[in-house]
């Protein structure tokens, strides 16, 4: 009997050996399965992962002319990779009345100040917009725009093209022939670090916190870069005893070229603007020639205007006898990404007439 019942014991033992053998291989299988499926989906990219934006940066008087065609550009993009920043005289407030774009309903900035052109403030503005756009981590270009620039382009090949290189798109050369340099900045500003170019830029993360960050050569701008003034205002600011004499400056048309001369960033650059102006020679008046860009109106806004746009694809620098060939990704491509001056109604002509939008039909550059 005792012997019926150890034979029973070790059967039992047996059994309850096998399955909890059983039970731990298939632990270790399914443990096996799900580790294998972890790394599968961890090598996988996420959808929800963030991908490097690019930030606008508006510069406006009041509210946005050209949000409509604005809306259209940024409603392809579905991945979250832009943010917008306007920059707009102090307490206008972009709501459901002032613009007809949800991308840029509270977009405006709380700490603007009043901007006046060929003045000092211009570069405090473009400080603001910076400083505001670098508290987003995820933004790592920085784009200069105006109220009356239109994108020439889709958002995918927008995206790709100034994302496609390490560099800032700054349109920089040496300013030797228009004497705006004064000689009051030296030794603070040496006149061989003395550059000038379009206030339309396109900045690295680097770049834009070195223009939040300077204490130098801002403070050198404020005091001794002034537009020259014009009899029209002669009568709210003290008459110049020889107007012939006046030293004649545009602050930001010089600023962030010299800054990045003098911080010994040029080699970091890519040399030219993506932004288009085509300036205006007509004026009878000397002084007054070539100071605005052309400004677009309805009848001018055809498909030919913007392909003519597209198809420049070098600029010559006659101050340095230097042609810029475009390129990205190392082969041609058109120079300008964006223009400028158009009118609401020559913007929305374009943007029926579907002259805007892809580059030949494609999305991306390859």
């Amino acid at each position: 009997m005792k012997r019926k019942q150890k034979s029973q014991y070790k059967w039992k033992s047996n059994l309850f050996a096998m399955l909890l053998l059983g039970f731990c291989f298939g632990s270790l299988v399914l443990l096996q399965t799900q580790y294998s499926r972890i790394r599968m989906l961890a090598s996988m990219p996420s959808r929800f992962e963030q991908r490097p934006k690019i930030a606008f940066l508006f510069i406006a008087r009041n509210r946005l002319p050209l949000d409509v065609v604005w809306d259209a550009f940024f409603r392809e993009e579905k991945e979250n990779k832009f943010s917008i920043f306007v920059h707009s005289r102090p307490g206008f407030l972009l709501n459901k009345a002032t613009t007809k774009s949800i991308y840029f309903l509270n977009r405006q900035l709380n700490d603007s100040i009043q901007v006046d052109w060929g003045e000092a403030s211009m570069l405090q503005a473009e400080r603001i917009l910076l400083k505001s756009a670098l508290l987003d981590p995820f933004n790592e270009r920085f784009v200069f725009l105006s109220d009356s620039c239109i994108p020439l382009y889709n958002f995918s090949y927008t995206y790709d093209y100034i994302m496609s290189t390490s560099t800032s798109f700054v349109d920089s050369f040496a300013d030797t022939k228009e004497g705006r340099y004064n000689p009051k900045m030296d030794p603070v500003i040496p006149v061989q670090n003395w550059r000038k170019g379009s206030q339309w830029v396109v900045l690295t993360r680097k770049h834009a916190k070195t223009v939040v960050e300077d204490d130098t050569v801002f403070p050198m701008f404020q005091q001794h870069c002034k537009r020259k003034s014009l009899p029209e205002f002669w009568r709210d600011h003290p008459l110049p005893a020889d107007p012939s004499k006046e030293h004649n400056c545009i602050p930001d048309e010089h600023y962030v070229q010299t800054l990045l001369a003098q911080e010994g960033l040029e080699e970091e650059i890519t040399r030219r603007s993506l932004t288009y102006s085509s300036w205006d020679l007509s004026s009878k008046d000397h002084q007054r020639k070539g100071w605005h860009p052309v400004t677009y109106k309805f009848s001018d806004a055809t498909p030919m205007l913007i392909q003519s746009i597209k198809d420049i694809d070098n600029i010559y620098y006659e101050t340095e006898y230097r042609r810029e060939w475009c390129s990205s990704k190392g082969k041609p491509a058109p120079c300008f990404l964006f223009s400028r001056k158009f009118t609401r109604p020559a913007a929305l002509r374009l943007l029926n007439m579907s002259a805007l939008g892809a580059f030949h039909g494609e999305t991306s550059i390859t």
